[in-house]
């Protein structure tokens, strides 16, 4: 098996646009969470998320591309062109060998959201001609296909939460196995809409002033929106350009709970890890820190906590593990790409992100969970955890190189 590295990474997300900037929060423990600005919020019962304050697509886009372009897809390339010019590329060196893998769970949700309002609201007789393309969920990697000459496999996936890890996770498995000889891969996500919010409103499981994870007092998640975007390629590719890789990815496991749609499994979650860390030839004591799924809601916090401990073992009482999103939002398709960002930080700069708004410990909570402050710490191997409704579990293993 081929190994398989970072090159590249790009986001743009409530904490900032860029990787340099979600790292800066990311280490001071400043959150992006605050009022939400959109039309009709006044209507929502839910006021606060991880929106992307100050963004101006106009200045970014043209007219024409703007028309094609659902904020889902525009954060995305945003992030592309980021990671891209990290990897130092341009286009893609053999375009029939390189590929293109994006997770969303609403896709173009902005663009869907609109158009039901001009039609039902508005009482407007048709739809800008290009709506469907502009949301179909597969826009994003599409976009970015075209963009940077990719002809190999590019499709998006649609696992909830999940959906960055599994379009990581694939990608990594495609390179490893020789299908490809690169990828771009990650998730974007725009739901914070009038629509999308009051959606997540009738689940009731959405705090009204702040997400706690892993904390006593947690009442619930808070959504966000963004993406993150990376460029991978075999270990072999990149030293031959003088690529600088930033991290390996080593494993990846995904599996199903097969058992309720929204309440996740001990079983299933704990799966997952143990699988990653197989395939990685990873053992628990290696592991120096775990990106958490962390949602602020009761039942996974308690339940993640208990399948870390089932995975790990002794070796869970050393591990440290945070939440960040506490401070950028809980971006539904794109979180896991986000989150990524955290895992890259821990294992190459040393410092890991805290879990914020972590006030009082909870006995079915009783894991490392970096409290509040950043830590400086050298770890050699993380794993990033994604739980999504339709119990579907993806955990990816990376090492520091």
């Amino acid at each position: 098996m081929r190994r398989v590295v970072i090159t590249g990474a790009g986001t743009i997300n409530a904490l900032g646009e860029g990787v340099a900037a979600t790292k800066a929060a990311m280490a001071e423990g400043r959150s992006g969470i605050g009022p939400l600005s959109f039309q009709d919020v006044e209507r929502l019962s839910i006021r606060i998320g991880g929106q992307i304050h100050g963004y101006d697509a106009s200045s970014r886009f043209t007219s024409a591309q703007l028309a094609q372009y659902d904020p889902f897809t525009q954060y995305a390339l945003i992030s592309g062109a980021e990671a891209m010019a990290q990897a130092g590329l341009e286009t893609a060196p053999d375009p029939a060998r390189w590929g293109c893998i994006v997770g969303s769970a609403g896709g173009g949700h902005t663009t869907a959201n609109n158009a039901y309002r001009a039609v039902f609201a508005d009482q407007k007789a048709r739809v800008h001609p290009l709506t469907v393309p502009k949301l179909m969920s597969n826009a994003a990697p599409s976009h970015l296909s075209i963009r940077y000459g990719l002809q190999g496999p590019s499709f998006a996936v649609a696992t909830a939460c999940a959906s960055s890890n599994h379009a990581i996770g694939l990608a990594f498995q495609m390179v490893r196995s020789g299908m490809a000889e690169g990828m771009l891969a990650g998730g974007s996500e725009a739901m914070l809409n009038f629509g999308g919010l009051k959606a997540w409103e009738g689940l009731r499981v959405m705090s009204p002033d702040g997400c706690r994870p892993f904390s006593a007092d947690r009442n619930g998640m808070v959504q966000g929106e963004g993406a993150g975007v990376f460029v991978i390629e075999t270990l072999e590719s990149a030293e031959a350009r003088g690529a600088q890789p930033l991290a390996e990815i080593a494993g990846f496991a995904m599996n199903s709970d097969a058992s309720d749609i929204v309440m996740p499994s001990l079983d299933g979650a704990s799966a997952a890890i143990t699988g990653a860390l197989s395939d990685a030839g990873m053992a628990p004591d290696e592991v120096g820190y775990i990106n958490a799924h962390g949602t602020g809601t009761a039942a996974n916090d308690r339940i993640e906590t208990g399948a870390i401990r089932a995975a790990l073992g002794k070796a869970a009482d050393q591990v440290a593990v945070s939440s960040t999103k506490a401070l950028h939002g809980h971006c539904i398709g794109g979180t896991g790409a986000v989150e990524l960002i955290a895992c890259l930080m821990a294992l190459g700069d040393g410092v890991i992100a805290p879990t914020a708004n972590y006030a009082t410990p909870d006995p079915d909570c009783d894991l490392d969970y970096v409290p509040n402050t950043a830590r400086k710490s050298q770890v050699g191997a993380a794993l990033s955890n994604a739980f999504a409704f339709g119990g579907l579990n993806a955990v990816l293993a990376l090492r520091a190189i």
